[in-house]
């Protein structure tokens, strides 16, 4: 049975699973959250398959002994396509994970056109290629990997300027049109850092199209195993770590995805 005042634990390799935590906080405010970010080994998409589930597996055990959390979010797609498994296989406490959002892109799209954009990592893992044999549902689906989002968007979210040059080059791929006149009309972030730049990509884009946010139905995941908000439950702390051990220079900029404050 869970505690009126569940312990979630989000993770991230950095902060875009705050794209994720700011749904979760939406959906139980009355939880405590740990946020953890795993700055030190950032980006993931740069390391192999090995160094991964060598790198997260440990450090996730020693998160848990030390947070004692009643559930844990792994907000990162790389990770999550990667190690999730290995996560489930070695800890008792429930993992909610962060997959490519290609079945609900090639449910509503009407041009039959998807594109996912995701690190190097995700997209080119078979795991991303059983959902789109799975769930692709008659869709053509083009795979986009990104080297250098990820940290534009860690950039964008400490008050660093975007060029639209820069960003547009790493969008570009996804916006396909055939020789009919068919075109890309949906794209998944398949990364949790994605979403923060979503302004910026609204901006830039050639045509308009549906872009795929994971982190909705991530938090619907996480009610139907925890419950719902608890009325009269007053609002629950936060803490913000980095496995760097750096402390957080813009907490003003945070608070909002925490529903409120956030402590070093």
């Amino acid at each position: 049975m869970m505690p009126t005042r569940p312990t979630i634990l989000v993770f991230d390799s950095g902060l875009g699973g705050l794209t994720v935590q700011r749904e979760i906080a939406k959906a139980r405010p009355d939880a405590r959250y740990v946020y953890v970010a795993d700055d030190a080994f950032f980006p993931y998409g740069q390391h192999t398959e090995e160094a991964l589930i060598g790198r997260v597996v440990p450090l996730m055990g020693e998160l848990i002994v030390a947070h004692q959390p009643d559930l844990v979010v792994i907000a990162c797609n790389t990770a999550s396509t990667l190690v999730l498994s290995h996560l489930r296989a070695a800890y008792a406490v429930p993992f909610v994970g962060t997959v490519p959002a290609i079945k609900p892109a090639c449910a509503r799209s009407v041009s039959k056109r998807v594109s996912v954009l995701g690190t190097s990592g995700t997209v080119k893992r078979e795991y991303t290629q059983t959902l789109i044999r799975e769930f692709g549902g008659g869709c053509i689906v083009t795979l986009v990997g990104s080297a250098e989002l990820a940290a534009l968007a860690e950039g964008a979210l400490g008050g660093q300027g975007i060029d639209d040059a820069d960003l547009f080059r790493e969008i570009a791929p996804c916006f396909v049109q055939d020789a009919a006149g068919a075109r890309t009309d949906t794209i998944v972030l398949a990364c949790t850092h994605y979403p923060l730049l979503l302004d910026h990509l609204n901006r830039i884009a050639p045509w308009p199209v549906a872009w795929i946010d994971p982190a909705p139905a991530i938090a619907r995941r996480v009610v139907g195993l925890i419950g719902d908000h608890q009325p009269g439950v007053p609002p629950g702390d936060a803490v913000l770590l980095y496995t760097s051990g750096k402390r957080h220079a813009w907490p003003e900029a945070l608070a909002p995805f925490f529903g409120g404050q956030v402590a070093a």
